[in-house]
């Protein structure tokens, strides 16, 4: 188990008497961040600083920044240094990724995506596919069980698919679903698998080789961090890849996928996140030099916090009239989508804020999951879970829904 209140007291958002109290349940859209990090960003941005090199001392600061903070991803995801790449934002790299890969697709191919995925591991492929005339084959999710079992994905699969672009999870329903087989059929087919791990990254252990992803993307500041994207890539496949570049920028990988100048001092920020997230495995796992194991403790122990709060939400929720809960797959995050037999959960959202409870309403941005489930653009009302979430907030949350809904 993880020690929650020692957690939140690196908080400043957190710490009594920094305003009114506030209940956090916004964490999927990106989570608070702790002093520690914001240490590490300003630390970053005041130092004697340049660009990467090895010479002056300003450049040995860049570069072994960047360096430490692909040491970082590669821990946290289970891949290798050599295969993270950085960029604005994940939405922002699958761009890029969906151009670079569909340079070698041809009439009468064929990428899966599916319905349940955020928007930013569907729209970047669907466009890509249509400027190279590929076929898009949709895998639908179960709509009463929120699940997207690995049948559906494979009834789409053929000779001829290129990609498959499939969640670890959810984050409108929390659904995990089963990435490793889906990767397994994908290869079968001869398909490149691109996970986007988003939501999955903030919740629970992650190994990109297990997994069978060929490039996984996630975002620092869904799990604590600064806002940035990351790209971790098998080696020799990015190798075999070639993004459009400035012609006297390195043709180095992964360099050659990162277009400017990196943020140093959001890649300082990343490192220190994950090192905040390593320090909660407690003591008995702090093998020296051993950051992945502890990495791995950690994220089952917040895994393990998390769905305990969340047991006790869905537990609340269940005495409350006119509560429909979406998220119902049997391997989830703490992530719930909820909506109202005689309320929107827009007029919740705003009902709960006013109480300093943050639970968000919308589709956000899963809008091919919100209209599958027929819940239009509007969605649903959003509680999602971050380690430092405790008991309180869990009690102000359904004491609000229960004054809401009386």
């Amino acid at each position: 188990m993880i020690d929650v209140p020692a957690l939140r007291a690196h908080f400043p958002a957190l710490r009594p008497g920094s305003g009114t109290p506030t209940a956090h349940f916004d964490g999927p859209g990106g989570s608070q961040v702790p002093d520690v990090v914001a240490a590490a960003v300003s630390g970053t941005l005041t130092a004697g600083i340049a660009n990467r090199g090895r010479v002056t001392a300003a450049e040995r600061v860049a570069d072994d920044t960047v360096l430490a903070a692909r040491a970082a991803m590669a821990d946290l995801l289970g891949g290798e240094a050599g295969g993270i790449v950085f960029g604005r934002s994940m939405t922002a790299l699958t761009f890029d990724l969906a151009r670079t890969l569909a340079a070698g697709w041809s009439p009468g191919d064929e990428i899966v995506v599916t319905r349940l995925d955020h928007d930013a591991n569907i729209r970047p492929w669907v466009l890509a596919a249509r400027r190279a005339g590929v076929t898009v084959r949709w895998a639908e999710f179960d709509a009463e069980s929120a699940e997207l079992p690995v049948a559906n994905v494979a009834a789409v699969l053929s000779e001829r698919t290129r990609l498959v672009a499939v969640t670890a999870a959810s984050n409108l329903l929390g659904t995990r679903p089963d990435v490793a087989a889906i990767c397994a059929a994908a290869h079968g087919a001869g398909a490149v698998t691109y996970v986007d791990a988003v939501h999955a990254a903030a919740h629970a252990p992650l190994d990109q080789a297990q997994l069978g992803a060929d490039l996984l993307v996630c975002s620092p500041y869904k799990f604590l961090g600064p806002h940035c994207g990351v790209l971790s890539g098998r080696v020799d496949l990015l190798e075999s890849l070639h993004p459009d570049k400035l012609l006297p920028s390195t043709d180095a990988v992964p360099e050659r996928f990162e277009l400017g100048t990196l943020p140093y001092e959001l890649l300082a920020g990343t490192t220190a996140a994950v090192d905040f997230l390593a320090g909660l495995a407690g003591q008995a796992h702090r093998v020296a030099g051993d950051r992945r194991q502890q990495l791995l403790a950690a994220m089952a122990g917040v895994d393990e916090h998390e769905e305990r709060l969340r047991r006790r939400i869905e537990d609340g929720l269940a005495g409350l009239p006119g509560v429909t809960v979406h998220s119902r797959a049997a391997r989830r995050t703490p992530t719930l989508l909820i909506t109202f037999a005689r309320a929107t959960p827009d007029a919740a959202y705003r009902f709960l804020a006013e109480r300093g409870v943050n639970a968000p309403a919308g589709s956000f941005y899963a809008i091919e999951a919100a209209r599958f489930l027929g819940l239009g653009d509007g969605g649903g009302l959003r509680v999602g879970l971050a380690p430092y979430n405790d008991d309180e907030d869990v009690d102000r949350l359904l004491a609000g829904l229960g004054e809401f809904l009386s």
